[in-house]
């Protein structure tokens, strides 16, 4: 019986481990009216620490990247892990709005983004040399399957006992998942003895690996990426991404059923009906990204997002139930496909050893847009007293995101 490289057991426990740390981060979607109703907090300020933590471990990307090197996989990661348990801990003494900003604004901020910026791609730079696309899909497809997935639990848990069991339950995963990453993960294949999966013989370590100060190696990476174009037009359309997938329907797609009358476990339902189609979307979307160009792949994904956002409003109006399954069945196919591409494109125009810094950057671009959006619906439903309105225009950006990816120059791979 032929033994099991490595690498794939890597590649497991890096999927649930990013898989954690989307169901605290995304799980905001199910907390925001729970917080609303008990502590009377302004539903634009709720929106505001769930924005702050989108742009905080957005923009703290980079860095986590540049820290990779010098200190390593695993210790990263059971960092990362303890601050995240830190802050759930401390969301049981909260009492003022300013409270939440800090815990879920900067803490949880801080102890996702190692999980939920960079590790994708490292993992798939430094432990694939085959199939880095198709585990690239995998490990992203994980980003927003476990909040998903387990948002219905959540909200039963909430309607049933209160938020704080709730928090209590992700808390649970959480320390099993540091206690699997403590005995089983590896920093890497040579620590194993062993070569990347694919790899025949052994490579001499490349002299563009950077280990020096992390702050220099990461506003390095940014100095040299923002003098090409494709950057800019990659930052660009994934700013719109993260408008249109955490921002907007992570945060605000079950309040948005609940005012058309959805009750909140259905709302919660249907948000997770997308994560279970998510798996099989973006590790499809990693497959094709190994065969065709990513260019074309980005384009479709954005434009045909963008109508659906346009449509759904109109399906809650009108209470086409059926449609609106359909809806979160296509959604959930496109909702992290543009991330294998991304990081394939990012990986032929800035090369294995620097991308994961650069794409750390793209993807602060992707959490600003995230953040702009969880703030933003917000502001638009106290305004309006709906989100149609946020739902339209993310819409039209996704149409115009597509335009940005189409006119980025073929790299030879």
């Amino acid at each position: 019986m032929k033994r099991i490289h490595y690498s794939w057991v890597i590649l497991i426990i890096s999927f649930f481990s990013i898989l954690t740390a989307g169901i605290v981060v995304s799980s905001s979607g199910v907390f925001l009216t729970p917080f609303e109703k008990e502590f009377g907090w302004d539903r634009s300020i709720i929106s505001l620490s769930f924005g702050i933590c989108m742009l905080f471990y957005g923009m703290a990307g980079p860095f986590m990247a540049a820290l990779l090197e010098k200190w390593k996989l695993k210790k990263m990661m059971l960092a990362s892990m303890g601050i995240l348990l830190a802050g759930l801990f401390s969301t049981f003494f909260m009492k003022q709005s300013w409270h939440l900003i800090i815990i879920w604004g900067t803490i949880l901020g801080l102890g996702s983004s190692l999980l939920l910026t960079v590790l994708s791609p490292y993992v798939a730079n430094h432990w694939f040399k085959e199939k880095r696309g198709l585990a690239t899909g995998i490990l992203a497809a994980s980003t927003a399957t476990g909040q998903l997935l387990l948002l219905p639990i959540l909200a039963m848990i909430i309607e049933n006992y209160s938020w704080r069991w709730a928090i209590g339950f992700i808390i649970a995963i959480l320390m099993i998942m540091t206690l699997i990453i403590f005995f089983f993960m590896k920093n890497s294949p040579k620590e194993m003895g062993i070569l990347p999966y694919g790899q025949l013989e052994e490579m001499e370590e490349t002299k563009n690996t950077q280990h020096g100060n992390p702050v220099v190696v990461a506003f390095g990476g940014l100095a040299e990426a923002v003098k090409k174009k494709e950057f800019w037009l990659l930052a660009g359309s994934f700013f719109i991404c993260g408008c249109s997938t955490m921002g907007l329907i992570g945060t605000h797609f079950v309040s948005y059923c609940i005012s058309f009358g959805i009750p909140l476990v259905t709302a919660a339902s249907l948000l997770s009906f997308m994560g279970i189609f998510n798996i099989l979307g973006t590790t499809l979307s990693g497959w094709l990204s190994d065969r065709f160009d990513n260019r074309w792949l980005l384009f479709f994904y954005y434009l045909l997002r963008g109508i659906s956002l346009v449509v759904l409003p109109f399906l809650l109006m009108n209470g086409h139930m059926a449609w609106l399954i359909v809806f979160t069945v296509f959604y959930g196919l496109d909702w992290i496909a543009t991330v294998p591409p991304t990081i394939n494109i990012s990986r032929q125009i800035f090369g294995v050893q620097k991308s994961a810094v650069i794409y750390g950057w793209v993807y602060a671009a992707h959490q600003a847009g995230a953040a702009f959006a969880a703030y933003g619906g917000g502001l638009v439903y106290k305004y309006f007293n709906t989100y149609t309105w946020a739902f339209f225009m993310a819409g039209i950006f996704c149409v115009l995101a597509s335009l940005f990816v189409i006119v980025i120059k073929k790299q030879q791979h």
